[in-house]
């Protein structure tokens, strides 16, 4: 089934979904422009806006969800905070404009999360989950490509390649991955736009046969990483409900 073949009304629908679920989020790439080499120039502490914004923005979002969610956004700020010293500081991967940690970045991944995984749990999006999969895919291949051809990425384009490996047998997760991989490639784009942070021209800065875009288009790739990593600390939090959970699916199947 192709996304142009879900009904009208409930295209509709879906989109209204998406727009309440996600839409709000994706207009807080121009909140980065707070962060920005332009708006540093003309006003003091301006990163401290960004965070104390994303913050407020984090617990509005985590008192507004269930109980299930807020501790998945627990586990996301924590292995943020985490993974971006990682990658960032130890790797060097990328970095950010004033070479630290902003606050905002592990409190936004926290939040992203959280989005994501609510516009992929509503009843009408999991019902065409294949049409807006199929829809999202087309999208990421055609934006991958394009990064290769007209930036010689690389590096971005092999990143892609293996989220689709990842997923190649994991159906259940492709509609919650490439969602997330559309956000990320929209955050990125923004972020490095105002100077928030930048990629080394090749990946991390080291390996000279993966030239790399800023930013690269795969990114997304890393955030399985976060994803999996809530997902394994929740399980492993809630042993029973999980081993539930699992049996149930076995009798469904």
């Amino acid at each position: 089934m192709s996304v142009f073949k879900i009904p009208k009304v409930d295209l509709k629908k879906i989109v209204s979904v998406f727009i309440r679920e996600i839409g709000l989020f994706v207009f807080m790439v121009f909140v980065l422009f707070f962060d920005s080499i332009y708006f540093s120039e003309n006003v003091k502490e301006v990163q401290n806006i960004l965070n104390f914004l994303m913050i407020v923005g984090f617990f509005i979002m985590y008192f507004r969800t269930v109980k299930r969610v807020q501790e998945l956004m627990i586990y996301a700020v924590i292995i943020g905070f985490l993974g971006e010293y990682f990658f960032s500081k130890y790797l060097g991967m990328y970095t950010y404009r004033l070479e630290n940690i902003p606050l905002y970045v592990p409190f936004g991944h926290a939040v992203l999360f959280a989005r994501v995984f609510r516009f992929s749990k509503v009843s009408l999006v999991r019902k065409y989950h294949k049409s807006i999969e199929q829809f999202f895919g087309i999208l990421i291949l055609l934006f991958a490509s394009i990064y290769l051809l007209f930036f010689a990425d690389i590096f971005g384009f092999v990143m892609t390649i293996c989220v689709f490996l990842l997923l190649w047998k994991r159906p259940k997760d492709r509609l919650f991955f490439f969602t997330m991989y559309f956000l990320v490639a929209i955050l990125e784009i923004g972020g490095t736009a105002f100077g928030c942070w930048k990629w080394p021209n090749i990946a991390f800065d080291s390996f000279e046969f993966l030239p790399s875009n800023n930013p690269p288009s795969g990114i997304s790739l890393f955030y399985f990483l976060l994803d999996v990593g809530c997902f394994v600390m929740y399980t492993q939090r809630n042993k029973m409900a999980w081993f539930r959970l699992k049996n149930s699916r076995k009798l469904n199947s």
